[in-house]
């Protein structure tokens, strides 16, 4: 059964940086694609980045781009958003998403596994 377990989440001040790690269980996912999307208060789930297998490719949504960057370890099948320079409207729930697929989607639905989340707190 696959598992996705994310860590790395907490309050930060406006300016600061944070890391969020996913470790992925149950199977091999060296062909597959990871990322993150995220969800605020009152507001749509929205993708925020992701990864291909090899890790070579990554795509991220226009709001992070520049601030966040997306590695991945395949060794460890363990994916890290490194997220700087945050602001107030980063704050939001972040859930570690995983498809059985290498094209890197922006829906939430094309992804097959999620995360419980891990909770983001910028303050201003």
């Amino acid at each position: 059964q696959v598992q996705l377990v994310e860590s790395g989440g907490g309050l930060v001040q406006a300016g600061g940086s944070l890391r969020l790690s996913c470790a992925a269980s149950g199977r091999t996912f060296s062909s597959y694609a990871m990322g993150w999307f995220r969800q605020a208060p009152g507001k749509e789930r929205e993708f925020v980045a992701a990864v291909s297998g090899s890790g070579g490719t990554t795509n991220f949504a226009g709001s992070v781009k520049g601030r966040f960057t997306l590695s991945r370890d395949s060794a460890k099948n363990t994916v890290y958003l490194q997220m700087n320079s945050l602001k107030p409207e980063d704050t939001a729930v972040y859930y570690c998403v995983l498809r059985r697929g290498s094209y890197l989607h922006t829906r939430a639905e094309e992804y097959d596994y999620w995360g419980q989340g891990t909770q983001v707190t910028v303050s201003s």
